[in-house]
Parts: structure tokens; C-alpha cells; sequence
């Protein structure tokens, strides 16, 4: 375990999607290309009454046949690649603050290679001790498995960590992994999920994680 003994908060992790990076449009539009392709007859009403992190619950739920999701996955990266989604306003700058005093971590669903060459972009893969992405594990949100093996390789507690979010399942895997929840208001359409999931803390921006996490330590 780390020695930072004196901070009651050592780790902060992160989600991606919708808490750093604001890929709302990105995502959406290739969602909607993708359904057009395969004969889906659904629109942005629809996706939003079915959004998850979890693209399969997405797909159940538009009752896309299984044998066609390796199709969907495929439609949806090339339609997604035609956008460039830029960070959220402030996340370089509270990343930054953070870093100095705790060891940060990124838990996504988010596929290790468009994540990966996301940070790369915007300069950010340094700044993260771990990064857990879709497929590192074999469950994904809300199972706790991706967080905990986030803090495995963080060699941290999960007392000792917050993870912050903008979905009710970003809530749930960090209270079935034993870490305190924050959730952030983001672009995606889940703020009354996200109410209703009860983290510990709510904040409206991610600038204003830096003064929570300062409360939570003192």
C-alpha cells in the first residue's frame, strides 16, 4: 500500500468519456450513422432513453442481434473517427493541480485504442498512473473489476480513493469497489440518473473538484 499516510485521500480516478473529454457529439452522431447502416430505426430520442456507458446495453437495448455487435463496433469506430473531441473545460487545468498532491488514475469504457491515442493527443498519458480500459478486464461497469484493478496497479486502498463520474454506473462500480463516488455533470444525458445513484458528493463542474477533494482530506 502507499505510504502517503498523512493525505486521507491518496488516489483520484477518473472516467473519460463526459468527465474529462467532451465526446457527446462524436459519440451520439456515430451512434445514429451506425443504426442508419444497419436498418436500426432509431433516432437521438431514442439513444438517449438507452444511453450507457456500456455500448452493449445500447445495443440490447435497440435489439441489435449479437452476431452483428463485431459490425456495429466497426461502423461506429469509422463514424466516430470522423470527429476530434476536445477536453472539458478546465480538465488540463485540474489535472495539473491534482497531480501534485495525489496519484491519478483513468477507469474507462472507452477501447484501450482510441483512449490511448486520445491522451496521446492532448498530452495527458503521463499524468496517469493507471489506465484501465475496455478489455483489460472481462466485466465491465458496473462491475467493480476495472477499479480494482486500477488500484492494484496504483498499489492503493480503496479508502484511500475517490473515483469521479458522470453516470449512475460510474457511481455504482466505485461503491461496490469500496471507493467514494463523485459525481460531475457532464454533456451525456444522465444528470438524473446520475442524481439518483446518491454519490457522495455532486458537482455541477469539474473545476470544482479540487476544493472537494480538499474537503474530503481535511
Amino acid at each position: 500500500m502507499s505510504v502517503k499516510s498523512k493525505l486521507s485521500i491518496e488516489g483520484v480516478l477518473f472516467d473519460w468519456d463526459g468527465t474529462l473529454i467532451n465526446s457527446y457529439q462524436a459519440d451520439t452522431s456515430a451512434y445514429l450513422a451506425m443504426f442508419r447502416e444497419m436498418g436500426i430505426a432509431w433516432g437521438l430520442a431514442d439513444l438517449m432513453k438507452n444511453y450507457s456507458p456500456n455500448w452493449y446495453q445500447v445495443y440490447r437495448a435497440a435489439r441489435l442481434p449479437r452476431k452483428r455487435w463485431e459490425d456495429a463496433d466497426r461502423l461506429w469506430r469509422a463514424h466516430y473517427a470522423k470527429h476530434r473531441p476536445k477536453l472539458i473545460a478546465g480538465a488540463r487545468q485540474v489535472l495539473a493541480s491534482l497531480h501534485d498532491a495525489h496519484c491519478l488514475g483513468l477507469v474507462t469504457s472507452g477501447d484501450r485504442d482510441r483512449v490511448a491515442r486520445q491522451l496521446r493527443e492532448f498530452r495527458l498519458t503521463a499524468l496517469f498512473a493507471a489506465r484501465v480500459c475496455s478489455g483489460d478486464t472481462l466485466r465491465k461497469k458496473p462491475h467493480p473489476e476495472p477499479l480494482r484493478l486500477a488500484l492494484r496497479q496504483m498499489e492503493l486502498h480503496p479508502s484511500a480513493c475517490v473515483y469521479v463520474g458522470d453516470a449512475p454506473q460510474d457511481v455504482e462500480m466505485a461503491r461496490r469497489a469500496g471507493v467514494r463516488a463523485i459525481g460531475v455533470l457532464g454533456p451525456f444525458p444522465t444528470e438524473e440518473r446520475l442524481r439518483a445513484a446518491c454519490p457522495e458528493f455532486l458537482i455541477g463542474s469539474i473545476e470544482e473538484l479540487p476544493d472537494v477533494v480538499k474537503k474530503l482530506i481535511r
